[in-house]
């Protein structure tokens, strides 16, 4: 059972940065592909970036591409999304998820996560 805690999150106005991390414990950190999804108000939950078990291979969402990236730390068993000029509309709850995966590929799909965080509430103040 992998358990999974976000932090960072936060108010920033349009045009700053935050950066989110992302600890998992309970599992063996290099063994797990990871991402990073985000729900607004009154939307549905969606994709915002993945990373392999490696490290070597990411996606990202269009809309956060150029923006923010994605990165993991596999000796301290954590995942970074850093977000530089940021919107009003990336203001959500983000959370991060894990899926047990050795493949080169990461995984884009929501439902492919085993694990998921309880999320850290960003706010882009405009």
């Amino acid at each position: 059972q992998v358990q999974l805690v976000e932090s960072g999150g936060g108010l920033v106005q349009a045009g700053g940065s935050l950066r989110l991390s992302c600890a998992a414990s309970g599992g063996t950190g290099s063994t797990y592909a990871m991402g990073w999804f985000r729900q607004a108000h009154g939307k549905e939950r969606e994709f915002v970036a993945a990373i392999n078990w490696s490290g070597r291979s990411t996606n990202y969402a269009d809309s956060v591409k150029g923006r923010f990236t994605i990165s993991r730390d596999n000796a301290k068993n954590a995942l970074y999304l850093q977000m530089n000029s940021l919107k009003p509309e990336d203001a959500a709850v983000y959370y991060c998820a894990a899926k047990y995966s050795t493949l080169t590929r990461v995984h884009v799909r929501e439902d492919e996560y085993d694990y998921w965080g309880q999320g850290a509430q960003v706010i882009v103040s405009s």
